[in-house]
């Protein structure tokens, strides 16, 4: 319920450093290169750890836009009510974002109320009863948050510490650890398995209802059997149990608990001051309150946990628990980017934290789209990362309203706080604002044109937008060049250019050779997903006849990548120029739901 430069030699590198993790690397797309073909990629190899200490700037520093930063805090109290995108209720009470790049902290910013209802109405209503004006408490830049499912990072990083320290195998079975977990068929599933939510685990079950105390609740989640028609290794389903079990594997193999292995091994060394499980009551004035569970005979939730199972293990649980604010966070998000360190303190080697992004559940991706997982980390989520997506990038939701997104390509993070589900979950997830801001951050990193005729389709969900160049004259052969920068959603948002020879009516796809600096690669009219995040020069062989080009833009309903846009578009055949579209056939362009792009 809780979730919702290359080189040649680095990947050698990668393959060892998760040889020494004890697996192997699944099976990637191929960089694009002369001596092969298809679109390009990146892994964790390509990426650039950094050693940025956080501090406080302006976007111009980290060369950001500004006035897109500055969106951050606008957007973000948008959703303090109902929307077109959200109607019915807010997005949320209150809420926290805090942005940063290089290492510079951009925006940080709070809206709305920590702490507002005091209880909610029956179904299907569902009202809020407010709190008395003088009770309810403002969202501050400090506000603690109860994090739901970001809680997995945290067991995530403390499970890898173990793996670096060899007392655990990522391709182990669980049971030769926790030996009660091989019980319902578990006997083969991994540890690798828990992390990338393949075990076969049913999702969930409400432990909390189901069993009395504590101890037969941890029992009965040990014990709880595959789903049925599941084999482990062969499916994904997200898996609260799967992180429970987690959490018992790493108590077991040290010996001590999972609150005490969190701090002395992430919280700690970084100096996360306002992290942790079970919040200590003199805290309670800054923690944003989320459900009314009268169903659980709770009232208000406010500094506990909001997860019924977590709360009912003692608010300690490797699926949930976790409470921390946005600064916390970003030290997190920002060791992270440096490799797994902060101002000297290690808590993952560099290695480690490669091996932790590489998509495990690649050979998954036909059957479960959704899948794209490292160790414990979802990868390219446009759904919530939006612009911030690529093969690797990372973060993690929480059920509560919780979500961070780090792009190490660009060594930018945003994280967004909130408690969306006061005072009750029934009014919606807050998907719409957690994409608003991703692509906040993503528009800040500018796309800069080649010319001052470069265009972009229009970012509009669910939307085909045209840009057509009408030639002077009908072409006898001759070629068609322009640049073009792409970044969509992998197969549900595409880029697509076309050809006409009869005057636009009807139309074929062009075969497109790409190149860029050494690299070059075809594709037949379309292209979808990582574009690289640089300027292809494309070139087109015209077909007789030839009246029209055509390029085209097409999205889906949610999630989007920071677009499509086409520069110094030129076509030619034996006896001259066909379309000048940095000079006087500019002016000609037929757009449709595409603009002239400006930085």
């Amino acid at each position: 319920m809780t979730g919702s430069s290359r080189r040649p030699l680095r990947p050698l590198a990668l393959g060892l450093a998760l040889v020494v993790l004890g697996t192997t690397a699944p099976a990637t797309a191929a960089t694009a290169s002369p001596s092969g073909s298809g679109p390009p990629s990146v892994t964790p190899a390509d990426i650039r750890f950094r050693d940025d200490t956080l501090r406080t700037g302006g976007a111009r520093e980290v060369g950001l836009l500004p006035e897109q930063v500055d969106r951050l805090p606008v957007d973000l109290a948008g959703y303090l009510q109902p929307t077109p995108d959200h109607p019915g209720h807010p997005a949320y009470a209150g809420a926290v974002v805090l942005a940063a790049k290089d290492g510079v902290i951009v925006q940080h910013a709070a809206v709305g109320t920590a702490v507002r209802y005091a209880a909610v109405g029956p179904p299907p209503g569902l009202v809020g009863v407010e709190l008395p004006a003088d009770q309810q408490l403002p969202t501050r830049p400090d506000t603690i948050f109860d994090l739901a499912s970001v809680s997995k990072l945290f067991t995530t990083i403390v499970t890898m510490q173990q793996v670096e320290r060899g007392r655990v195998e990522l391709d182990a079975p669980v049971a030769r650890y926790v030996p009660e977990f091989a019980a319902g068929g578990k006997a083969a599933v991994t540890v690798r398995m828990l992390l990338t939510h393949t075990s076969g685990l049913p999702a969930f079950t409400p432990l909390w209802s189901r069993y009395p105390t504590p101890a037969e609740r941890f029992a009965a989640a040990l014990a709880t059997p595959l789903a049925a028609g599941s084999t482990p290794g062969s499916r994904y389903v997200y898996s609260d149990l799967g992180l429970i079990a987690l959490g018992v594997l790493v108590e077991r193999v040290t010996g001590r608990p999972l609150a005490e292995l969190v701090r002395d091994g992430v919280t700690g060394p970084l100096g996360m001051t306002d992290t942790g499980y079970n919040p200590a009551p003199e805290q309670r004035s800054r923690i944003a309150a989320t459900e009314y569970q009268p169903y659980a005979g709770r009232g208000m939730v406010w500094g506990e946990v909001h997860d019924e199972n977590a709360w009912s293990l003692g608010g300690v649980a490797g699926h949930a628990g976790v409470f921390s604010t946005a600064p916390d966070l970003a030290v997190l998000c920002q060791s992270l980017l440096n490799g797994g360190e902060y101002r000297g303190r290690r808590i993952l080697r560099a290695d480690t934290v490669r091996a932790m992004l590489v998509n495990h559940n690649a050979p998954l991706e036909s059957d479960y789209p959704e899948s794209d997982r490292g160790l414990g980390f979802e990868l390219n989520k446009h759904w919530y990362m939006m612009g911030l997506s690529s093969p690797v990038g990372f973060g993690h939701t929480g059920f509560t309203g919780t979500s961070i997104v780090i792009d190490p390509l660009s060594h930018s993070f945003v994280v967004l706080l909130s408690n969306r589900v006061h005072p009750d979950r029934g009014w919606g997830s807050n998907n719409v604002a957690r994409r608003a801001i991703a692509r906040d951050l993503a528009e800040a990193i500018p796309v800069r044109p080649r010319s001052d005729s470069a265009w972009r389709a229009d970012p509009r969900d669910l939307a085909t937008g045209t840009l057509t160049a009408p030639l002077r004259r009908a072409a006898r052969g001759g070629t068609a060049s322009f640049l073009l920068w792409y970044d969509t959603e992998p197969r549900y948002d595409s880029a697509r250019l076309e050809v006409s020879t009869d005057g636009g009516q009807t139309w074929a796809p062009g075969r497109m050779l790409l190149r860029h600096a050494d690299r070059r690669w075809t594709a037949d009219g379309t292209v979808t997903g990582y574009g690289g995040r640089v300027w292809w020069q494309v070139s087109v062989a015209l077909p007789d006849q030839a009246t029209h080009l055509r390029w085209s833009s097409s999205t889906d309903g949610s999630g989007q990548g920071r677009g499509v846009y086409v520069d110094r578009v030129v076509a030619a055949d034996r006896d001259g120029v066909l379309f000048g579209g940095e000079g006087g056939d500019a002016s000609r362009f037929v757009a449709d739901g595409w603009s002239p792009a400006r930085t």
